[in-house]
């Protein structure tokens, strides 16, 4: 099975690459390494799994030095003509769409990047996928499509017409495009709407590495909503063993009553966690206190998330079981050790 991940310098694309490599599938990694936040945690990423520096050099294959199944390509989605000559030639079986622009707080100010990258960049994985013969397209949406619903938990089966940000508009808008063209071309495409995900290598502009950073430091940690906040965390290692279930099945023609090849599912824990719970388990796994600083909401912010992974669990026997405090003790003992090699 060849894969196409594009996203592959970012949190959840390298661990998956990592994965499914491991598992011996053949896979080409795209990313345009773009400096929404630090490129070197992201080429730190891409060492991990074998990739050199030259990646740096703009539509340039770079083979993995340590997984001779993996080619990394630096490259915009948003470049069509490049996009279409890489899967005329690779003759992708499976493309997993996990690039974006990312960031809930940033598409305030910064709306024109979330419409190039997430609308228009998705807009072409479409088109590739319809005209080269993609046998499944697995793609990323987002939690933040429910809006701040009151209703919990969270369901697929909910009306999302209420975003409270522009990324969450344009992932909503992901899976209009994917119905349409699983509609009209028969093309297979399994959104999946992501509930707070973290783990070693995540991201720095998410709550796990401000804390720690703050913490480590001793400054003190920003409390949106004075800290009443609820977030569905889930572990990495869970996301990817949902996400490689879901690409190595052969992918259902007639997903629903229609006879329309198009799925919807939430991927997340599915127990919410108070946040103050969250920042103590951090301050327990550091062995130090945090100083709080108490805020009020933030724009574009929901208070609760909580997933209702039921779909996911009866079609592909999704589990997630990483608990709390073993995921974060986890992700510090890598964050120790990252922040000491730089």
């Amino acid at each position: 099975m060849k894969i196409l991940i594009t996203g592959t310098a970012g949190f959840i694309g390298f661990h998956l690459a990592k994965e499914l490599l491991q598992q011996d599938a053949t896979v080409v990694g795209i990313d345009n390494i773009n400096n929404y936040y630090d490129v070197e945690l992201k080429y730190a990423r891409l060492e991990e799994t074998g990739i050199c520096r030259r990646a740096e050099k703009w539509y340039n294959p770079v083979k993995s030095s340590k997984f001779e199944n993996y080619t990394f390509i630096r490259m915009n989605l948003e470049d069509r003509n490049e996009l279409d000559e890489l899967f005329e030639k690779e003759k992708f079986d499976v493309v997993c769409n996990l690039a974006a622009q990312a960031g809930v707080r940033y598409s305030i100010e910064n709306p024109h990047a979330y419409i190039s990258s997430n609308i228009v960049g998705f807009m072409n994985i479409l088109e590739a996928c319809r005209n080269f013969n993609v046998k499944h397209l697995v793609y990323a949406s987002s939690s933040s499509v429910y809006g701040n619903s009151k209703k919990m938990p969270l369901s697929v089966t909910d009306t999302v017409d209420n975003p409270v940000s522009l990324y969450a508009a344009t992932k909503k808008s992901n899976e209009l495009m994917a119905h349409t063209y699983s509609s009209l071309y028969k093309l297979p495409t399994t959104g999946l709407r992501f509930f707070t995900v973290y783990g070693p290598w995540g991201r720095p502009d998410m709550a796990p590495i401000l804390f720690a950073d703050a913490i480590t430091n001793n400054k003190p940690i920003k409390v949106f909503n004075n800290g009443d906040l609820q977030r569905d965390f889930t572990y990495i290692d869970d996301i990817v063993t949902g996400l490689v279930k879901i690409i190595t099945t052969k992918a259902n023609t007639e997903e629903s009553e229609q006879k329309i090849p198009y799925s919807i599912h939430n991927i997340g824990n599915g127990n919410p966690v108070k946040l103050m719970e969250f920042i103590e388990t951090i301050e327990n796994a550091l062995g130090k206190k945090a100083t709080k600083q108490l805020l009020p909401m933030q724009p574009g912010d929901v208070y609760k998330t909580f997933a209702d992974v039921v779909s996911l669990k009866e079609k592909y026997n999704y589990s997630p079981n990483t608990p709390l405090k073993k995921g974060v003790e986890s992700f510090i003992k890598w964050y120790k050790s990252y922040t000491q090699s730089i």
